[in-house]
């Protein structure tokens, strides 16, 4: 009789396609895509410039940094297909079910999305793996590198596009997503709605002029989603305890919860550890920085009524967008405290901490996130270098299988 019902079980997996727990966990990583040739970046930087350029330049600041991070793979162009399908290959290889790609579109238009639109959607396999955007609305700002005598001035660095955008733009912006990435056999669906971050509130809010005006904006979004198909819109809203870049500021919100209910969000997120916590400088060890966010992350969860999809972040260091001939001191993003002893096996714990978080809160869906596929100028990254090779992505296999 056992047998029977193991094998009458084993049918039913079979004929509904269900999956055993540990296949159970929806693991996303954040995607930077600057690490192909954009042509506002050849404008300001030259022919052929990426952000390969900082990464290939820094070097030791202190006693025991270790800079430069060389990657195992080599100095790739994500926006050529056959390079891209590798990282496709080795993200789900290693358990990753989706690259929430770091988007960008202001007033004049898009950038730095060739990473995606020629090198994901242009990759044979990229079936294997779903993908989402966060809206980065954050200004983009001229620090790569930046100076500190630039950094600590009056006007700060200057602002090269400003992340709040019009009404209009946002209605071009909301037509070109739907069309162009909602409507990809790969984008990442929740509950038949595509998922979208937005990374900044404070400017989402300035784009409209009040709450009630993005509101309506949001809804407006929601609507074209669903005249084009789909069941909704999965708005997810990135939230912030601290800020990083030199022009981020967070407005005052008394109820994060009605905000965001009210806004139209349908869940929160995370971007990265340190916008919950404060590094100490020059280094910070990397499990007191966890046991601090996980900390906030409890609390906040149990603050909203959406859910919550928490981050793991594998390591801090922005020291490569700061000018290598400055004395690096605490001045501020990107001379700022870097996050120490982010070992492989440190990062394993840090899974395992998420994964025994999400199974006591069942309410964020088993979603998690990391930061980062390829942040190689601000130290977060599962990409191979060569000195751990893919002990970071490993790491994930073990804790979460393929």
């Amino acid at each position: 009789m056992i047998r029977i019902a193991l094998a009458t079980a084993f049918l039913s997996c079979l004929i509904s396609s269900c999956s055993s727990p540990v296949d159970d966990y929806f693991i996303a990583s954040y995607y930077f895509p600057n690490y192909h040739v954009d042509t506002r970046n050849a404008k300001r930087f030259g022919d052929g410039w990426t952000e390969w350029e900082l990464v290939k330049a820094a070097r030791p600041r202190f006693t025991g940094h270790h800079q430069p991070n060389v990657p195992a793979w080599g100095y790739t162009d994500e926006a050529d297909p056959v390079q891209m399908a590798k990282k496709i290959d080795a993200a789900s290889d290693h358990g990753i079910d989706a690259f929430i790609f770091d988007w960008y579109y202001y007033d004049d238009g898009l950038f730095l999305e060739r990473g995606i639109e020629e090198g994901f959607l242009g990759a044979k396999n990229n079936s294997r793996l779903k993908f989402g955007l966060m809206w980065a609305n954050h200004d983009w700002m001229d620090i790569h590198p930046v100076d500190s005598a630039t950094l600590l001035s009056d006007g700060g660095p200057e602002i090269l596009y400003r992340g709040a955008i019009t009404p209009e733009t946002w209605d071009r912006m909301t037509d070109y997503i739907i069309e162009t990435y909602f409507k990809h056999p790969s984008y990442w669906l929740i509950d038949g709605s595509p998922y979208f971050s937005v990374y900044d509130l404070t400017k989402l809010v300035r784009s409209f002029g009040s709450l009630q005006s993005t509101a309506n904006a949001i809804k407006r979004f929601h609507q074209k989603v669903t005249d084009a198909g789909f069941k909704g819109l999965h708005m997810n809203a990135v939230v912030w305890g601290r800020t990083i870049l030199p022009s981020e500021e967070i407005i005052e919100i008394e109820d994060m919860n009605a905000f965001l209910k009210d806004l139209g969000f349908t869940s929160a997120t995370s971007y990265v550890w340190i916008h919950h916590v404060r590094l100490d400088f020059p280094t910070h060890p990397f499990t007191e920085v966890q046991d601090k966010y996980f900390d906030y992350a409890d609390k906040f969860a149990g603050s909203i009524e959406i859910p919550y999809y928490p981050n793991v972040t594998m390591g801090w260091d922005s020291s490569p967008r700061a000018n290598q001939d400055d004395r690096f001191a605490n001045h501020g993003y990107p001379f700022m405290g870097t996050i120490s002893m982010n070992t492989p096996e440190n990062f394993k714990k840090a899974l395992i901490q998420v994964r025994d978080y999400l199974d006591q809160h069942p309410g964020a869906h088993n979603i998690f996130n990391i930061n980062c596929w390829n942040e190689w100028t601000e130290g977060s990254y599962l990409e191979p270098d060569t000195i751990n090779g893919m002990a970071y992505l490993q790491a994930v296999k073990e804790v979460f299988g393929e």
